[in-house]
């Protein structure tokens, strides 16, 4: 068996209807291993010597009516390795479950509330599960749950985290009809599985994931008029989408703008008519400024 020890806190917001689980670790791709979680039905982490099949088995039992404490109760009893293992779970209407073996390397331990559980082993300390249920706790519970679980994490770093060091981090959010295209509850699905700083490259990820899979706010679509399309078109003219000779913003400048949003994907960003995103124009305006040591 391979240890895996870790931090991680499984979670779940009522007012959006999301489930979450954001996991550390010193561990090669630990997002392939830890976290498991289905909308409606709630979220589980399994650690220390992990037993992967009580993800999915969890979330069957999850599934068919039994509790967070239900389902821990039924996936460690029949387990003879349930000394050495590590688990969390958040059902469907919040309830929180933990268990932590006897047999898992100091320090481990769990701490559960209302909509959480956060757990870890071979960690610092015990600061390390108490700052990540304590930002939990304190955090602004109209804040997106992924942003929640990343601070959470970065609190249980800044406490010392796995007192072996740090390899690979994950976070997974579930919400129905959330992923890509409305086709499934996959909302947020992003792993750093090797790298000295995942936690950075992790909120990263997430910064990109918002920008490029989010559909914009009302408020966020200008029109083309405000957003300077002499700039557009000039951009266009440097990024290759356009000849030179183009002087005006017409059909072929609206169609080219299209093809880089298409490219760059920006589907779920691009309305479709005379209105324009401000969070993907800022991309544009960004890929499109000139950078020391370009070619003219």
């Amino acid at each position: 068996m391979n240890r895996i020890a870790t931090y991680s806190i499984v979670a779940h917001d009522a007012r959006s209807g999301v489930w979450a689980v954001g996991v550390q670790s010193k561990f090669l791709a630990v997002g392939s291993v830890v976290p498991h979680a289905q909308s409606q039905v709630g979220a589980i982490a399994t650690q220390a010597w992990a037993n992967p099949t009580f993800g999915p088995n969890g979330l069957r039992l999850l599934q068919s009516g039994l509790s967070a404490e239900e389902t821990l109760r039924t996936l460690i009893e029949s387990d003879p390795g349930r000394e050495h293992r590590q688990l969390g779970i958040v059902d469907r209407s919040g309830q929180s479950a933990a268990w932590t073996g006897e047999a898992c390397m100091a320090w481990a331990g769990h701490e559960t509330g209302p909509s959480f559980t956060c757990q870890g082993n071979i960690l610092a300390g015990p600061a390390v599960v108490a700052d990540m249920a304590r930002t939990f706790r304190d955090s602004d519970p109209h804040r997106p749950l992924g942003e929640r679980i990343l601070d959470c994490l970065t609190a249980a770093e800044a406490a010392g985290g796995d007192r072996r060091g740090r390899q690979s981090a994950a976070l997974l959010v579930v919400k129905a009809g959330a992923g890509y295209n409305g086709l499934s509850d996959r909302y947020i699905d992003l792993r750093v599985d090797d790298d000295p700083e995942p936690l950075d490259k992790l909120s990263r990820l997430l910064r990109l994931h918002h920008l490029h899979f989010d559909k914009p706010a009302p408020e966020q679509l200008k029109p083309l008029a405000q957003c300077d399309p002499d700039r557009i078109l000039e951009g266009l003219q440097r990024l290759g989408y356009l000849p030179s000779s183009s002087r005006h913003f017409d059909t072929a400048a609206w169609d080219a703008l299209k093809a880089w949003a298409h490219r760059e994907n920006f589907e779920q960003r691009w309305v479709g008519s005379d209105r324009l995103d401000e969070e993907m124009m800022a991309y544009f305006f960004e890929q499109a400024t000139p950078r020391p040591g370009d070619a003219p």
